[in-house]
């Protein structure tokens, strides 16, 4: 049998927190894929009655290789946030992900949220797996160019995009994280290991406390980092950011066309025509990597 009518095997979808892994699952099944789900302990949040699932400890690579055989999965899928890395002696591993040990141990304990991710794909692919983002399973997540909505940038919010735009790829490249906040051309927050939401929790803070402007309003800009693998952790917005936008004060959300996700698209749109806030889709021309 030719490689192109080769049976394929079963698809895998690693469920952290969140709506993604429930809208990759649900986009897997819709094309006729059977997924089978791995719920990260401690992380995952959905409910996963309607398919077959199971729980496994994020160190866990050597139940997740189990899993993997005795599911005749051959592709993988990493969606869904992570809050906590696995600590020391959460690290378990076989024989084929044993000789990386060493150095998963120094990248989780100093290494970017990118550089684990590429570890972290590269001890699955070392199972015999082929990792896959989800925008390949659920392109329709992808954010388009232009408008997301009805509500459109002025001309001060567009260059409140530029700046914020600058400050999230400088972030990205240092591997510390996506988004950015511009008010009046001024960066008044970055995004760290607390997420996006935290961040405009901040920024909200700042606002109350009239430690940034009152009168302009400012924008988010979330971007994929220069360097990162597509395949895991591109940015996704869905309603709590239009929510914590608002409750920011921003005008807007942008987000980097063909390389960040908008889940919940239907009712983030409402919410954010709502509030009248814009939320918009960017072109960088930034390349990431893909393997």
């Amino acid at each position: 049998m030719s490689a192109s009518g080769a049976r394929k095997g079963r698809l895998a979808i690693v469920a952290g927190g969140g709506f993604l892994p429930l809208y990759v699952a649900e986009a897997a099944r819709a094309a006729g894929e059977n997924p089978f789900i791995l719920r990260l302990r401690n992380e995952a949040d959905q409910l996963w009655d309607g398919f077959d699932n199971a729980v496994i400890g994020v160190g866990d690579m050597a139940g997740l290789s189990k899993l993997l055989r005795a599911n005749g999965i051959d592709r993988v899928v990493l969606s869904g946030g992570v809050k906590r890395r696995p600590a020391f002696g959460e690290i378990r591993v076989n024989l084929k992900s044993l000789i990386k040990l060493p150095m998963a141990v120094r990248t989780l304990l100093a290494g970017g949220d990118d550089v684990v991710l590429k570890m972290v794909i590269g001890l699955i692919e070392a199972q015999g797996c082929h990792v896959i983002g989800a925008h390949e399973i659920a392109p329709d997540l992808l954010a388009e160019t232009g408008p997301i909505g009805a509500v459109v940038p002025t001309d001060d919010d567009l260059r409140d995009i530029a700046r914020a735009a600058e400050a999230a790829e400088a972030l990205g490249r240092l591997d510390v994280g996506q988004g950015a906040v511009s008010v009046g051309g001024r960066i008044v927050a970055l995004e760290g290991v607390e997420g996006t939401d935290a961040m405009l929790e901040r920024v909200a803070q700042l606002r109350a406390e009239k430690r940034i402007s009152q009168r302009r309003k400012g924008v988010l800009v979330k971007l994929c980092k220069p360097q990162q693998d597509v395949r895991a952790d591109l940015p996704t917005i869905g309603r709590s950011t239009i929510e914590n936008a608002r409750l920011a004060g921003l005008a807007g959300i942008a987000v980097e066309a063909g390389r960040a996700l908008v889940i919940e698209r239907e009712a983030l749109v409402k919410a954010a025509d709502e509030a009248g806030l814009f939320v918009i889709g960017i072109d960088r021309g930034l390349q990431g990597e893909t393997a």
